[in-house]
């Protein structure tokens, strides 16, 4: 292993809590004898692109600074490769540290969990879902930069489809209010406007179900949106999707059902059903897909899971 660590930082996470974040973890790298060189690009594409050329030159390691997003760019870089990830989570949402058992906000003891993992080989090799839409074969708000050349997105933790994603389009579009306030009002107005939508799922290229349904999830971790346990059973290491489909639910129904979503508990509940595939595709008109909280781009989209395709520092 190179003993040169690529700290892949992403200074606007968590309202610039990302580029204080870097200085203990990268303190705590160097204590154990590693160098570190930092990776900063000026938008995506190019921090992807400069992060790419660093795994070309062999770094040993590559540590995201950051939220959900820097983490899903290091995916496109790292992914079928034997360059380890390590996870320094100061973002928003933090879904992926949280799923993997990772510290968050815990700059210190990120970068030192994530130096004793190189110093002692700990490594743990998780799936990783990879994603390809109708039209193009990738997606993502990032264009060329988030694709991999062959063609696909990948993610870590859930896409998902349906009310969700309708309210993350409305709030994306909205210049006010400012901060999370923005997509509470966003889910107001769509519930406002809520109905459920026509749903074709194909599950292994095989089984079809065609339902009405809320929102679709699948889930190769257990929560999104910072925190909310949508595919709560899914494991990142069985080679298999959960896939959440919450089914035609009335206003009420939905306004009593999400709030468990933050447990689980959800998953009790009889317009919920989960399924488990290795391969999804989900077709519905007028419906955007995201995945680790980016947008990927308009259904029909297939999902597959690719066992143990990243190297993980736990």
């Amino acid at each position: 292993m190179s003993a040169e660590i690529t700290l892949f930082v992403n200074p606007t996470a968590g309202s610039g809590r990302a580029a204080h974040a870097a200085q203990p973890a990268a303190s705590a790298l160097r204590e154990a004898g590693l160098s570190v060189r930092t990776v900063v690009g000026g938008d995506a594409p190019d921090a992807l692109a400069r992060l790419r050329t660093a795994v070309r030159e062999g770094t040993g390691a590559v540590i995201a600074v950051g939220g959900d997003g820097m983490v899903s760019l290091a995916l496109q870089a790292l992914a079928g490769t034997l360059v380890p990830l390590g996870v320094v989570a100061v973002g928003t949402g933090n879904d992926f540290a949280r799923a993997m058992g990772l510290p968050v906000r815990e700059p210190a003891r990120a970068g030192r969990l994530a130096a004793e993992a190189l110093k002692e080989g700990r490594v743990r090799e998780i799936d990783l879902g990879r994603v390809a839409v109708a039209g193009d074969g990738a997606g993502g708000e990032d264009g060329a930069g988030a694709r991999d050349g062959a063609g696909g997105t990948w993610y870590g933790t859930v896409l998902c489809s349906g009310f969700d994603s309708r309210v993350n389009d409305r709030g994306n579009r909205m210049r006010l209010p400012l901060g999370r306030f923005k997509y509470d009002l966003a889910m107001a107005l769509e519930l406002a406007a809520f109905r459920p939508f026509p749903y074709r799922i194909t599950l292994d290229g095989g089984r079809v179900l065609e339902t009405e349904a809320t929102l679709v999830a699948v889930g190769n971790g257990s929560s999104y949106g910072g925190g909310m346990r949508i595919c709560a059973d899914a494991v990142p290491d069985d080679g298999l999707f959960d896939v959440v489909v919450v089914g035609d639910c009335s206003r009420t129904t939905l306004l009593k059902v999400f709030p468990r979503v933050y447990k689980g508990t959800h998953l009790d509940h009889p317009k919920v059903t989960v399924h488990r595939a290795a391969k999804v595709t989900l077709e519905a008109a007028g419906i955007t897909a995201y995945a680790d909280g980016e947008p990927l781009g308009p259904l029909p989209v297939t999902a597959q899971c690719v066992p143990a395709a990243l190297r993980l520092l736990t």
